[in-house]
């Protein structure tokens, strides 16, 4: 039962992962049901758009309905329905778009779009609800490498982004070239753990000086380079050390630029986000610069960290009590801006 609490109900489909959730005044996690396609996009060796969409339309029922029967409430107790329209793949967007103002409509319930690395940021909110802002964010998955100022809880800054390659793209490239499998962020990280990362070392781009960029591209094609270079000599290559290697040389980038971040801004905290936020070595090399520095570091369970819809209800919650809602003409942004394009999720006069 509802027992006065307030109730958000968030559905999440920007790309592979169909998800919904209930939350509890924005940080207590009722349900949080994840139906992964990671089996389905394997033999791929990537996500395929489509099929993606396919198998949300497909999902999405059943996890609605498990969702509301994990957390134990109705629908009619539920305060309103979360969504994130954007950024993602443009059909899978739109599965978890739809089936959401169909909700949001039979229901007569408010209906809150968020943006998709808004909802990953407010992750850290669930299990840190004492965080307020302002503070910065180093948003790290397949499709972004960021580092933004939250300056409120809808109001962000975009201090650095990653002018090619986002981390986790380049993370999955190189899995694919060393044949490790996919996904391959998790297989990178499991192949590090047994290398030495000094054994290859990889040129670490830091771009001009001052600059909070990111350019994961060189670095990828040096692995390649460097693999090809080894199969034409008839040298072996230890997969492992090359592993430990690229991987090393991309979080000794994103750790200090996360640094210089903090340095310029004036914050003193720092939030990890995004699915590269469950890399070992990220966490524990944020970790250990944020305790020399002085810094208050947040980083979310990797069970938050990918893509689900615990983040979109926690970001939901928090614009809802700023009073900003969607409408049923809510459409979908696969390239949304977090800096410049908020004010398109919200609702519109009408003639």
């Amino acid at each position: 039962m509802k027992e006065g609490k307030h109730l958000t109900l968030a559905i999440e489909t920007s790309c592979d992962e169909t998800a919904v959730a209930v939350l509890a005044d924005g940080h207590t996690i009722l349900s949080n049901v994840i139906s992964s396609q990671i089996d389905v996009h394997r033999v791929f060796g990537g996500v395929v758009p489509e099929i993606a969409s396919r198998h949300h339309l497909k999902n999405l029922n059943p996890v609605f309905a498990a969702a509301l029967e994990e957390a134990g409430v109705t629908l009619q107790e539920v305060d309103e329905i979360g969504v994130a329209p954007g950024p993602g793949l443009a059909g899978a967007l739109l599965m978890g778009t739809a089936f959401a103002k169909a909700v949001a409509f039979a229901a007569q319930k408010p209906l809150v779009a968020v943006h998709h690395i808004q909802a990953h940021i407010m992750a850290n909110l669930i299990e840190h609800p004492q965080l307020e802002p302002p503070f910065m964010a180093l948003v790290v998955s397949g499709g972004h490498t960021h580092l933004i100022g939250v300056e409120g809880y809808n109001r962000f800054r975009i201090w650095g982004k990653t002018r090619d390659d986002a981390a986790g793209e380049a993370f999955d490239k190189v899995a694919r070239v060393l044949e490790l499998g996919y996904p391959g962020g998790p297989r990178i990280d499991e192949a590090a753990r047994l290398g030495n990362p000094d054994a290859v070392p990889f040129k670490r781009v830091y771009l001009e000086k001052g600059s909070l960029d990111f350019s994961f591209s060189g670095i990828k094609t040096g692995v390649i380079n460097y693999l090809h270079t080894q199969k034409q000599r008839g040298n072996p290559v230890n997969v492992q050390d090359v592993a430990a290697g690229f991987q090393m040389a991309v979080v000794e980038v994103l750790v200090d630029k996360a640094m210089m971040a903090l340095e310029q801004s004036g914050y003193r905290t720092l939030v990890l986000a995004g699915g590269v936020a469950s890399n070992s070595a990220l966490r524990e090399k944020l970790k250990a610069a944020s305790d020399a520095n002085g810094v208050e570091l947040c980083i979310p369970s990797p069970i938050l960290c990918t893509d689900n819809a615990a983040m979109v209800a926690c970001a939901a919650y928090h614009k809802q009590r700023l009073g900003r809602f969607a409408d049923l003409y809510l459409d979908v942004w696969p390239g949304l801006s977090i800096e410049s394009g908020l004010d398109l999720l919200d609702a519109k006069p009408r003639n």
